[in-house]
């Protein structure tokens, strides 16, 4: 049986397929379309799926739906409702939009795909639920899943018992973690639904000094951690903005303009609304577990990319081990889904795990193969050299060692927000000014952004630590989603930065600099050979030329665009920066080899900002 899971209409449109239980194959719209968090149906996302199948859409015998529309239309009514006159003109908005797209999902899915068969509509959190504890390696676990908002739900709590899950406890909008986090996003000057990881990278270089005005006004927590937004400080449910000018008044100055300089206010804010989050996670985590006493966590939507506090989460609750969806925002419900109606509504039986997630890495998407990458860049003239692998390794490392950047395009494309190795750009970790050269003159972003670490599996103890929870050779973080620290053996005290908080950023704080962040941390991706061959292979290499078995790696895009998905989206992004190794699958591309490049438009516009 195939079913084709979608999620469209709001943001991070996508499809997946999965037969008889198992993942096929899963990716985003905005890989296709260029157009980054694109929320339209994802017809390109689709052909994808059924491309790579090789079946056409009659060979579909359901398609799962991620949310339930109508009950979400519902909620939109009723907050505007309750909000009028003031939410007038939002009101109005959103009216154009549910009576054009989005609450003829059906319709529109037949119309699009020409499909005559069942479509089945599963709810938002039932949909990050299953796609949390379904792929996870557990038969049993505690689910949490945090984020904006679904259709009523906001923070719910389920269970996982083999092949069911089970809606436990839910806490409904407007009270929602998501949605104050963004709120801090949009007051600090940063892009809501996009920018939020920015806040997440810029708290270290505060302090949390706002804490207690947070808990004091904007937000009642429990000992449980169940908690309550004062709703007299945000304006998300009659307007365009996440806060209104009483949230102005309380930190002494309206909204930071977005591209402006940032200040220490800024820094704090960010140090503040981080641990606050924190700490409510931990709460309700910690809450689960004194009731249930499992060993396994899973964790779903969009709070759960916040990779720090899935950190804390595994220093500090009781859960022994913790699995993260790697495509945990509403592209993964897609995926959810359509899990959710094969195991949950269909009653089929838990496909046997063996301790190992059913992800596949999450390189789910597309793959070009060596002739066609051949072809295109024969056809374009572009000079290239065609390696056997391990030759290809070896000399991509030596690039690597002698401070070059690479741009690394192989094999199938990542499902989720990170790089995990198919499309990234690799520096050395050792280098003291490749993260300020990375960021300015690769990625074209702000200087303060930090980048991640991959390591070599069974290394990981050697360089990272989480603090009082061991770990040892055996640990895995596969997808980027947990912050650890960096060994204080090869960490180095020189905190001179009374003046200038980003000042931080000039400091060498450890051996591997690039990815240690102001405060000592780095955000883990382990690397294994079962799951990613060719990224294993070279980080070996890199492991037996400089003895480090850690390099950085980051997406291979620059500011404001998706990640590249087609050999073609990797050369361009090659071209229009100071990269300088292009390496798609075992050809290499040297920039000093290449012609002239030229476009006719300024790319620069080409991108929104977050």
């Amino acid at each position: 049986m195939y079913i084709l899971g979608i999620s469209a209409f709001y943001h991070d449109s996508a499809a997946c397929l999965i037969k008889d239980g198992k993942i096929i194959c899963a990716a985003q719209e905005e890989r296709f379309t260029r157009k980054k968090h694109d929320q339209s149906f994802p017809k390109n996302a689709i052909s994808f799926c059924l491309d790579y199948e090789s079946i056409s859409i009659k060979q579909i015998n359901k398609i799962a739906y991620y949310e339930n529309y109508k009950q979400k239309f519902n909620r939109i009514i009723k907050t505007h409702l309750s909000e009028a006159p003031y939410s007038y003109f939002s009101f109005l908005r959103a009216m154009r939009l549910w009576v054009t797209d989005k609450y003829w999902v059906k319709r529109i899915i037949k119309r699009e795909l020409n499909y005559k068969g069942q479509i089945y509509i599963s709810d938002h959190h039932a949909s990050h639920a299953a796609s949390a504890f379904y792929p996870s390696p557990y038969n049993s676990a505690d689910i949490l899943i945090m984020d904006g908002v679904g259709e009523w739900d906001t923070t719910t709590i389920w269970k996982g018992e083999k092949n069911k899950i089970k809606k436990v406890k839910s806490i409904y909008f407007p009270h929602s973690l998501g949605l104050l986090y963004s709120a801090f996003t949009y007051y600090t000057g940063f892009k809501v639904n996009s920018g939020e990881y920015k806040l997440m990278g810029l708290a270290p270089y505060g302090e949390p000094k706002y804490k207690k005005i947070i808990y004091d006004n904007l937000v009642d927590v429990k000992k449980d951690g169940s908690f309550k937004l004062n709703m007299d400080y945000f304006d998300f449910t009659r307007g365009f903005k996440m806060t209104n000018k009483k949230f102005d008044k309380l930190f002494g100055r309206a909204p930071r303009v977005p591209e402006s300089k940032l200040s220490k206010l800024d820094m704090d804010l960010a140090a503040s609304i981080q641990e606050v989050i924190e700490e409510i996670v931990l709460k309700i985590a910690n809450n689960i577990f004194e009731k249930t006493n499992s060993k396994n966590l899973c964790l779903a939507g969009g709070v759960a990319l916040n990779c720090v506090s899935n950190g804390k989460l595994l220093m500090n609750s009781g859960y022994e081990n913790i699995w993260i969806q790697p495509a945990a925002g509403d592209a993964g419900s897609s995926l959810g889904a359509a899990l959710n109606l094969w195991y949950n509504e269909l009653g089929n039986p838990l496909i046997d795990k063996k301790n190992n997630d059913l992800q596949n890495g999450s390189r789910l998407g597309k793959a070009y193969s060596n002739e066609f990458i051949r072809e295109y860049l024969v056809n374009n003239n572009y000079p290239y050299q065609e390696l056997n692998y391990d030759d290809l390794y070896i000399r991509i490392a030596e690039m690597l060692s002698n401070q070059k950047v690479v741009g690394w395009y192989n094999g199938r494309m990542e499902f989720g927000p990170r790089a995990l190795g198919s499309r990234s750009i690799l520096g050395d970790s050792r280098s003291p000014k490749m993260q300020n050269q990375m960021n300015l003159k690769i990625k074209y972003r702000e200087s303060f952004r930090p980048f991640a670490p991959i390591v070599l599996e069974g290394h990981t103890h050697k360089w990272f630590n989480f603090k009082d929870r061991k770990i040892d050779e055996t640990f895995e973080s596969p997808y980027m989603l947990m912050v650890g620290y960096v060994n204080s053996s090869i960490q180095k005290n020189n905190n001179n930065y009374k003046q200038n908080p980003l000042d931080r950023l000039k400091n060498i704080n450890s051996e591997i600099p690039a990815v240690t962040h102001v405060n000592g941390s780095a955000r883990i991706q382990t690397v294994h050979k079962e799951t990613n061959p060719s990224l294993h292979q070279l980080l070996n290499s890199f492991y037996k030329l400089t003895s480090c078995p850690v390099l950085i790696n980051t997406s291979f895009n620059v500011r404001g665009e998706p990640i590249v998905e087609s050999p073609k989206d990797a050369y361009t992004c090659f071209m229009r920066t100071e990269m300088d190794v292009l390496v798609l699958n075992n050809f290499i591309l040297i920039k000093e080899n290449q012609p002239e490049f030229s476009e006719y438009k300024d790319w620069r516009k080409e991108f929104e900002l977050d």
